[in-house]
């Protein structure tokens, strides 16, 4: 045919032969089409919607704030994409990990250069003004977010990083979905659970914008946040992690913690002989990297 012909087609000229009674795609069989239970499975417990409180100031301040981090985060994303973003930020809302207010969530961080929790609060974004007509879908979508709609497809995520990077922090989370150019993510364990989102909004929204600098000030570390947070759960408990802390697995059954292994106990005789060189046999050493190489990868310091 004509588009096999070297110097006769052009990158996608094949498609102009097709069938026209071939161009749409069959239909799939009740065997192989999805339900979209896997998706729900991956994102977990929906969460609860946002209730609006304090003054009519602190409404518009914390519209504003949301409008800006939808705008800033996802300005070209379809109204999932926006609305996704949205719910990261209420989710964020309603955690004792994080502000207990809009725009204390969206501007976290800014007076660092690189402990922002949202990329453009730190980065000059914001001195691009915003165009008329995309402010105002952002706006639109903060406005049906504060006023109590919830995106369940991403569930209780609380971080989100765009396809182009793969942050450090990204293997210590559960991925809950994939956003248009963002992928989603909510905290492991007893952090995660539905029933940690208990922070109640009162209002008292901080003014929108950047906070003075100050390279003394906290970097949140999502995985530092994880962590303190499950710790003073389990203190709080006695040591006793709920059992609805498993991780759910993708058919919806909740699979069980992993169990840690004791180390063995040898007799003094089979320790005088050696103790764990004795059963080793052939096996490579732990580690045949050269020392000085021994540390590579790792974050030369804390932002």
């Amino acid at each position: 045919m004509a588009f096999e012909t070297p110097g006769e087609s052009f990158p996608g000229s094949a498609f102009y032969y097709l069938d026209s009674d071939t161009t749409n795609p069959l239909p799939l069989s009740k065997a192989v089409q999805n339900s979209g239970d896997d998706t729900a499975d991956l994102a977990g417990s929906a969460a609860r919607p946002f209730h609006l409180a304090g003054t009519a100031l602190d409404g518009a301040r914390a519209q504003q704030c949301l409008a800006m981090a939808i705008y800033y985060e996802a300005a070209s994303e379809s109204d999932a994409g926006q609305r996704a973003v949205a719910q990261v930020v209420l989710n964020r809302v309603a955690h004792p990990a994080y502000p207990n207010s809009v725009c204390g969530v969206v501007f976290q961080g800014s007076e660092r250069e690189t402990g922002c929790q949202f990329s453009f609060t730190c980065d000059g974004s914001m001195a691009r003004k915003p165009a008329r007509l995309w402010w105002d879908r952002a706006e639109k979508i903060a406005a049906q977010a504060l006023a109590g709609s919830v995106y369940r497809p991403i569930g209780l995520a609380t971080h989100y990083h765009t396809l182009q990077v793969h942050p450090y922090w990204a293997a210590s989370l559960d991925p809950a979905a994939a956003i248009g150019m963002h992928q989603f993510y909510r905290w492991r364990g007893v952090a995660g659970m539905k029933a940690s989102f208990t922070q109640v909004y009162h209002g008292h929204e901080p003014l929108p914008g950047v906070r003075a600098a100050a390279s003394s000030a906290p970097a949140p570390d999502p995985v530092e946040l994880a962590r303190e947070f499950n710790a003073g759960i389990m203190a709080a408990t006695g040591n006793q992690a709920p059992p609805s802390a498993s991780r759910p697995s993708a058919s919806g059954q909740t699979a069980p913690a992993p169990q840690r292994v004791a180390a063995p106990v040898y007799s003094d005789a089979i320790r005088q002989r050696g103790g764990d060189a004795l059963f080793v046999g052939n096996l490579p050493p732990k580690s045949q990297i050269n020392p000085q190489y021994a540390n590579s990868g790792q974050w030369i310091a804390k932002p």
